[in-house]
């Protein structure tokens, strides 16, 4: 690795993109969203209607992603594929599990390896996934492994969509995160789970200033940063 590496691995609603932009902007690190690229795939995939199981046609568009990942004025995030602004697109629930079928493919992964690595520039990186401290990097300075209850992360979701979609149900949300969970644990190519070195974090019933300030100290600890 060209920099210092910070893995932030967990399932979806623990909190680990959020927690992920806040420590890289403290830091002045780059941050790498590496579902955001999945989801990219899974997007672009329904875009072109590719077929559901159409590993070849996804590996190739995995290959050629013409995106940018930047922010707007107001600091927000803003993802572009082909010049095109998708950020809330790939956002939807429809994209999240696009995503988690892809991800579960040797090919979706090996053509994103290199790209997802590229990112690793001085002075640092913060990487958010699911594999980053276990396939990506892992020779992570430090490694997270963030989570919480499956009710938490359902409520965090719920919260987030509500004022987007007035249709937003939190029982459909926790059925879909349980399903994301299965796919993500059980998949045969780099699963969900904690590197052997990592931190587990419990985020339930935690602030988010609070886990940032306890991430920030175990960088502290060794001697990533001052604290």
């Amino acid at each position: 690795m060209s920099a210092t590496v910070v893995s932030i691995d967990g399932p979806s609603g623990a909190g680990k993109g959020t927690i992920s932009r806040l420590l890289a902007g403290r830091l002045g690190w780059h941050l790498l969203d590496s579902g955001a690229l999945y989801r990219l795939v899974a997007y672009a995939g329904l875009r072109q209607a590719l077929a559901a199981d159409d590993r070849a046609g996804h590996a190739r568009l995995a290959q050629s992603l013409d995106s940018h990942f930047g922010a707007r004025a107001d600091g927000s995030e803003l993802i572009l594929l082909d010049g095109i602004d998708v950020t809330q697109g790939i956002r939807s629930e429809a994209s999240g599990m696009g995503a988690s079928r892809v991800a579960a493919w040797a090919e979706i992964r090996a053509a994103l390896l290199a790209r997802q690595r590229a990112f690793a520039r001085p002075p640092g990186l913060v990487a958010d996934g699911r594999d980053m401290g276990t396939i990506v990097f892992p020779a992570a300075a430090l490694k997270i492994f963030l989570v919480a209850t499956p009710e938490e992360r359902a409520l965090r979701r719920y919260n987030q969509l509500k004022g987007k979609d007035s249709g937003v149900s939190l029982a459909a949300l926790s059925r879909e995160i349980a399903a994301r969970d299965r796919q993500d644990a059980t998949r045969p190519v780099a699963p969900l789970v904690p590197a052997g070195d990592a931190v587990v974090i419990d985020s339930t019933g935690l602030t988010v200033a609070e886990v940032v300030e306890r991430v920030w100290h175990l960088g502290g600890e060794r001697g990533l940063w001052q604290e």
